[in-house]
């Protein structure tokens, strides 16, 4: 067998070999092997040497290493768990499992039947542990960056000048300038985070529509996110499907929303970004509630905003109203538009309400949009052929989720440990702390399931929302013998008072299928997924060959700068 061989980092200017793994289904050994490829990675001080092009080239190289290139993918689809921690993943199978009257812990998740695995080392330049802004521009452009940044290199967050020479390509873009369909589906509003990585540059997150951004910024000539959505066709024709929440960002104050009669528009220079993009997509469709949805699905061109802000958690999404489309049946259009494109498609899709859940240290919605993402996995399995599309599902970080204590086979998730309570110890009934007191399954490391008395709620367990702005000190573990804590609104206990539940630190997964995905192994840094996607679908690596950016060997090792793929 040939070999692919790369030099890493971490063995200076040496060869790593590593050998290609099987293809997607499981086959036969090609009697014509991809060839051998060396990346040579110079060796750098951490993190001062960390620049934009070392990021890059050291993500190719692991890529490379572990076979991505031999690949020949025509979609991609990536779906990101935002915030969809290990621990998530594992009690949500449960969940999902009890849910259809199982013991739980046997169940699997869509992913999870998937044959190829990695872990995902998720730290930004800046912080060890990342947000998502920093974490998908990673994903996105081959780059780590610093936290909040949206598709641009690292910098500071208010230095909009510096940040107009650093912009990243996302293979959105690069799919866009490549010929292919390009599509986002989220459950964010779509400017938000996760989306905004894949189509907008901005040094700060949080500049999501004109109210947002500072007077010098607007001087120094940077833009708000939504107003990037129309002017992303500069690459292309821009995103074909853009599905979520957000409906606020693009309209303007004088604009009352369609849904509810008591809100508005958020933007403050008078502009319809709806209308302007219906302006510009005269044979496209933009719709705002399930049945209009339904009704243009076959637009070949869709932009769709549900919510004023997020979308609905998937337990309220039935309440909804006007009607809300569930993720997978977002997922089900999207493909349904894309794969229309005889070229090919990439296509995002992020359930984002896990990560809201896990800060409102709420693991019964957590848990519960967890399984919506795995029905939309589900979904696009059922929609697309293993042998031409390339699936991949990570998450961007973790959360502080704890699954504890010796529950019995089959107890309740979200419910009291009924066993021991220690592995010594003899199973019996609810297990109990050194005080006498039951105690959950799941519990958050931090944030508003604190039980000390707040400012909004008493001393006690806590039930959702509760956003606390002041919290008192706890005298102690509440009696939970008489409490629900299987209800959808209980909060987990919290160790440390916070407002907010924090990320985590650790590493997440990364679950693939289809063509390339057996190079996704081993512990990869973040950036190396966007490598993974770009190796494997030839119409990208030759759009990036074309603009001089590979090496000898057809590897897309160099740096892209996103005015070389724009339209001329």
């Amino acid at each position: 067998m040939r070999r692919f061989t790369a030099a890493l980092p971490l063995l200076g200017m040496t060869a790593l070999t590593l050998f290609s793994g099987c293809t997607s289904a499981p086959q036969a050994a090609s009697s014509n092997p991809p060839p051998s490829y060396r990346i040579d990675v110079a060796p750098v001080a951490h993190p001062q040497g960390e620049t934009p092009a070392w990021w890059y080239r050291n993500g190719a190289a692991r890529a490379a290493a572990n076979g991505a290139m031999g690949a020949k993918a025509k979609n991609v689809i990536l779906f990101l768990g935002d915030g969809m921690s290990l621990t998530t993943v594992a009690a949500a199978r449960i969940l999902d499992g009890q849910r259809k009257g199982q013991p739980g812990e046997e169940n699997l998740l869509s992913w999870e039947r998937f044959p190829h695995t990695a872990f995902s080392k998720t730290y930004n330049t800046d912080s060890q542990t990342p947000d998502s802004a920093g974490t998908m521009t990673a994903i996105a452009s081959g780059v780590k960056t610093h936290m909040g940044a949206i598709g641009v290199s690292s910098g500071t967050r208010d230095d909009c000048a510096d940040s107009l020479r650093k912009p990243l390509l996302s293979w959105l873009q690069l799919a866009d300038s490549a010929g292919l369909a390009t599509g986002i589906v989220s459950t964010a509003r779509l400017t938000h985070a996760t989306p905004a990585a894949m189509y907008a540059h901005s040094p700060e997150r949080n500049w999501e529509n004109d109210t947002d951004l500072p007077p010098e910024a607007v001087a120094q000539g940077c833009t708000d996110i939504a107003q990037q959505l129309l002017t992303a066709s500069r690459f292309g024709r821009g995103p074909d499907v853009f599905l979520g929440g957000g409906r606020g960002e693009f309209t303007s104050v004088e604009q009352r929303d369609p849904e509810y009669d008591d809100k508005v528009g958020q933007r403050l220079d008078g502009r319809n970004l709806t209308a302007e993009w219906l302006s510009a997509n005269p044979q496209g469709a933009y719709v705002w509630n399930s049945e209009q949805l339904r009704a243009h699905k076959d637009a070949p061109r869709l932009l769709g905003l549900f919510e004023p802000d997020h979308m609905q958690f998937e337990h309220e999404r039935p309440q909804d109203p006007a009607g809300e489309p569930s993720l997978a049946e977002l997922t089900r259009v999207a493909i349904g538009t894309l794969s229309r494109n005889p070229g090919g498609y990439v296509l995002m899709v992020e359930g984002a309400r896990i990560d809201h859940a896990n800060h409102y240290g709420n693991a019964y919605r957590a848990l519960d949009e967890t399984i919506a993402l795995s029905e939309a996995v589900q979904a696009a399995v059922d929609a697309t052929s293993r042998e031409d599309t390339l699936i991949i599902v990570t998450a961007d970080h973790s959360h502080t989720l704890n699954f504890v204590g010796y529950p019995v086979r089959g107890n309740p998730i979200l419910g009291k440990v009924r066993g021991q309570g220690s592995e010594d110890d003899m199973p019996g009934d609810y297990a109990r702390d050194q005080t006498g007191l039951t105690f959950t399954t799941l519990s958050y490391a931090n944030g508003p399931g604190y039980t000390g008395a707040s400012n909004q709620q008493l001393a006690g367990p806590k039930h959702f929302l509760h956003a606390p702005s002041s919290i008192e000190s706890s005298d102690g573990r509440p009696d939970l013998s008489h409490v629900d804590t299987e209800h959808p609104d209980y909060l987990q206990e919290a160790l440390v008072p916070l407002k907010s539940e924090s990320h985590g630190g650790d590493d997440v997964g990364i679950w693939a299928i289809g063509p390339g995905s057996d190079a996704v192994r081993g512990t990869v840094e973040q950036n190396v997924i966007y490598h993974f996607i770009v190796q494997a679908t030839p119409k990208l690596r030759q759009r990036l060959c074309a603009a001089g950016t590979c090496n000898a060997d057809g590897v897309p090792v160099e740096l892209p700068k996103p005015v070389d793929f724009e339209s001329k």
